[in-house]
């Protein structure tokens, strides 16, 4: 079980993202999570995170577990999280941009995030974003970095565990 987990929260068609100040992804726009804490289910934990980051509760939504990402870096490093997906209302006001202890909070419309020449996202969003956002089911998204650049990513229907 990866100890991080990942939610991209989708208003319309903009998702809530967080441009982050420190390492990893230091510059980038992303998602928000963080760490699973000790007893803390991935599910749990996101819901703490994005209260935590964003000040919203989305425990009154679905929380729609999209499944894992996961790299391997440099033939060294392997590691992943887990990701999610919440779809809230189209009137919910949050208004941005935000600054946080994190970064800065800003909605981003989907078809920026997926432009291909948009550098201001990580190499690997543009792969798997669109399938969270829209697919069903349960990935694997499976990324290899060398030398900092994204040399390949598979995706792999997997079985929803019960332990979520």
């Amino acid at each position: 079980m990866y100890k991080q987990t990942l939610c991209f929260v989708k208003r319309n068609d903009e998702l809530l993202m967080l441009n982050r100040e420190n390492n990893p992804m230091q510059g980038l726009w992303n998602g928000v999570g963080g760490k699973i804490e000790e007893n803390e289910t991935p599910t749990e934990c996101i819901v703490r995170e994005v209260r935590e980051e964003t000040n919203i509760d989305i425990s009154a939504y679905e929380v729609i577990d999209k499944g894992v990402i996961s790299w391997e870096v440099d033939d060294s490093y392997v590691g992943g999280l887990h990701v999610y997906l919440v779809e809230i209302e189209d009137t919910y006001d949050y208004p941005t941009p935000k600054k946080t202890d994190e970064g800065i909070l800003d909605w981003k419309k989907i078809t920026w995030l997926l432009e291909d020449e948009n550098f201001g996202v990580g190499e690997m969003i543009p792969h798997y974003l669109q399938n969270i956002i829209n697919g069903e089911g349960y990935y694997n998204h499976s990324c290899t970095i060398k030398n900092k650049k994204l040399i390949s990513y598979e995706m792999k229907k997997l079985e929803l565990s019960n332990s979520k």
